[in-house]
């Protein structure tokens, strides 16, 4: 069926009763078979084996993967096999959900293996017990679950944040569920044709692949051949026009056209005041601010080049300050949805919680919020030898820095973990001076209890579109936790370290996240001077920038056209993805704006055209057929999540072939050449 959604016009104006009481009625399948047995063993499966993907490709780039669609294309396809083959039956559209709740939270479980603990044992020259981490780290993620459903009542419930992600994966599940429909198959077809664009699109983007495969450059590589080292390049230096804002490249300041359409994609979900916000925040940050610090010696250079590191390092204070403030005004500007979220029933003429019976108990958060909390206290300083007052200083912490991650994710499927850290470094900088292991381990509580609070919401909102209940994710949640930890730490132990703490950071086992958090404590171990004065101001302003902002739209009744989260998130992502989130909420935009001028003007040649002359009533017109923008605003999210489907489907793909496969094919390639060119200088 279509996904049924509130219009924006209805999300502004209704009350969080009046929102929760037409999704009982108009979306909630209660009576659909959601977290069974095969649902939840599949999941379980399934995210366990995506955990290990993630696993190594962490422990190798740094990076953690969304496998949310990817779990819900394999579980659909392979129950659609065993179906034909007489084997089973299909899959119901929540059954899927319940699934992929289950698998993201396995392929998100092991992202502190080689971020935190494993820039702890590099410091402390020790391997943390293998039973010691299971246990440290699924209490963490029962933590981010007892965090998350008191948050979900006001980010998903009342302000309807799209969540991009989220909202792909749910618009996947339904077109495929529904393709015997004609609507559902025409949702696939979009879906399809977008996944093969982006898919097309990130192959030939991959340096690797194409070298290996095809003996051809990629795109990217012919990007800068052409710009700074071609003819083009020369052609505009003599003209005086060089690509470079006060004598630094562009590329440095990362400034250049990505041929990727992912994130494009996900500015389509995000909507334009999100976009041009994050394009304000872009231009502000690295056309004007970054050059002119550069030019001043206050932003300085690594091996001779600057990039996106060397600009954050200054940049993400004031950036995470405006999203710091900004969040918490908006959750405390609306204290009615948080008591009634926490009373769930309010006094006599007060609103009532109608989904009292299937979401997850608020009592639950906070009768669990302090028990697990002071377990987390004690076994950190039994396990890492964090002080008691400072672990129970990391507990709040962990829910401003959830709010700053569940808003940033819930506009741009971006949760800024590593900028959440490294201010918790910061502050125990701070309160903790020179030390080291208290700095890493409680900036890998917050960083792993709010990455587990915005995924988990991540994983919910596909649930709401379709209708799903919220407690079987919540359950769903602790499955995929248990199963990412059963099989990607005992991997982690016994395949990647093998015993060898001298392995980490090396070529086997680069942990370049790990390195990072090292080097930031290692740098806040002398002191905060490293700070510069003009960062220290940026956290002032960029704090005041977030309230006025935030207090203006609360003013103008939502009418502000920007968001201070993505102002602020802006100054920790490069301007690459900036520049391609806003040409997709954009793009979308206008779009939008043309479909709706052609329905006015359908609507009144319709009425126009219902009285004929002297008041009869003409036959209804023949159905016209829509235009293309028309069906594209009206499939926006089957077209994005298709093109975010394919992209990620196939950098998931690259990304495992680049680390086990193409190093070997690269290295017989030479080989080969090598040889070649021996064996033509020997005698014929």
């Amino acid at each position: 069926m279509a996904i049924k959604q509130l219009t924006p016009e209805q999300i502004h104006t209704m009350s969080l009763e009046e929102k929760d009481t037409w999704w009982l009625k108009n979306v909630y399948r209660g009576d659909m078979p959601q977290l069974t047995w095969r649902s939840a063993i599949t999941g379980m499966l399934l995210g366990a084996f995506l955990s290990l993907t993630n696993l190594y490709i962490g422990a190798r780039t740094g990076w953690s993967l969304g496998i949310g669609i990817t779990s819900v294309i394999l579980a659909f396809g392979l129950f659609k096999v065993l179906s034909r083959l007489g084997l089973g039956r299909d899959m119901t559209v929540l059954e899927n959900n319940a699934m992929q709740s289950i698998a993201t939270s396995a392929g998100y479980m092991n992202a502190p293996l080689f971020t935190s603990l494993a820039a702890y044992s590099m410091v402390t020259s020790t391997i943390i017990p293998m039973g010691r981490v299971m246990i440290w780290m699924f209490i963490l993620a029962i933590l981010g679950v007892l965090f998350a459903f008191p948050m979900k009542k006001r980010f998903i419930n009342d302000e309807q944040l799209p969540f991009p992600e989220g909202m792909a994966a749910g618009v996947v599940m339904d077109a495929l569920h529904d393709s015997d429909e004609k609507e559902g198959l025409f949702k696939a077809k979009l879906l399809l044709g977008g996944g093969l664009l982006s898919a097309a699109l990130e192959l030939l983007r991959d340096d690797k692949v194409m070298r290996a495969l095809f003996a051809l450059k990629s795109i990217p590589h012919y990007y800068d051949e052409i710009f700074y080292h071609g003819w083009l390049a020369d052609l505009l230096k003599r003209w005086g026009l060089s690509p470079a804002i006060r004598g630094i490249p562009l590329n440095e300041l990362t400034i250049r056209f990505d041929t990727s359409i992912i994130f494009v994609a996900t500015g389509g979900l995000m909507g334009i005041r999100t976009g041009a916000s994050l394009l304000l925040g872009g231009v502000l940050n690295y056309w004007i601010l970054a050059p002119l610090l550069i030019q001043h010696g206050i932003i300085l250079p690594r091996n001779g080049h600057y990039g996106f590191g060397q600009i954050t390092i200054w940049a993400l204070w004031g950036g995470v300050a405006c999203m710091t403030t900004s969040s918490l005004y908006a959750f405390f500007s609306k204290p009615k949805v948080i008591l009634d979220a926490f009373r769930g029933r309010s006094r006599q003429g007060g609103a009532r919680d109608v989904l009292a019976d299937i979401e997850l108990p608020v009592k639950l958060s906070i009768i669990g919020v302090p028990i697990v909390g002071a377990v987390v206290v004690v076994l950190g300083q039994l396990w890492f030898g964090i002080s008691w007052w400072l672990g129970v200083i990391a507990i709040p912490l962990v829910f401003i820095f959830s709010l700053i991650a569940v808003n940033s994710t819930g506009m741009t499927a971006i949760t800024p973990v590593g900028a959440l850290g490294k201010l918790t470094q910061l502050t125990y900088g701070v309160l903790a001076p020179r030390n080291i292991t208290t700095n890493l381990m409680t900036a890998g509580v917050t960083a792993e209890v709010s990455s587990n609070t915005a995924n988990l919401l991540m994983d919910i909102k596909p649930g709401y579109m379709l209708g799903g209940k919220p407690r079987h994710q919540a359950m769903g949640h602790v499955l995929g936790a248990v199963a990412g930890l059963a099989l990607s730490v005992p991997v982690w132990y016994l395949v990647l370290i093998q015993g060898d703490i001298g392995r980490y950071g090396t070529e086997q086992l680069p942990v370049p996240s790990a390195l990072t958090w090292k080097a930031v404590a290692e740098v806040l171990m002398k002191g905060l001077d490293f700070l510069h004065p003009t960062a220290k101001s940026a956290v002032v302003v960029g704090a005041i920038v977030g309230l006025v902002v935030e207090i203006t739209k609360q003013i103008t009744k939502n009418r502000f056209p920007l968001s201070a989260v993505a102002l602020g998130l802006a100054f920790i992502l490069n301007f690459t993805d900036i520049w391609s989130m806003f040409l997709g909420s954009f793009l979308f935009w206008l779009i939008e704006r043309r479909a709706a001028a052609w329905h006015r003007t359908r609507e009144r040649d319709s009425r126009l055209s219902e009285t004929g002359p002297g008041g009869l009533i003409d036959a209804p017109a023949a159905p016209v057929k829509r235009p293309w923008y028309a069906l594209a605003a009206e499939n926006t999210e089957a077209i994005c999540a298709g093109v975010i489907a394919g992209g990620s489907l196939m950098g998931i793909g690259l990304s495992v072939l680049g680390v086990l496969v193409l190093p070997d094919v690269l290295e017989a390639a030479s080989l080969t050449k090598a040889l070649g060119q021996i064996l033509d200088f020997l005698p014929k």
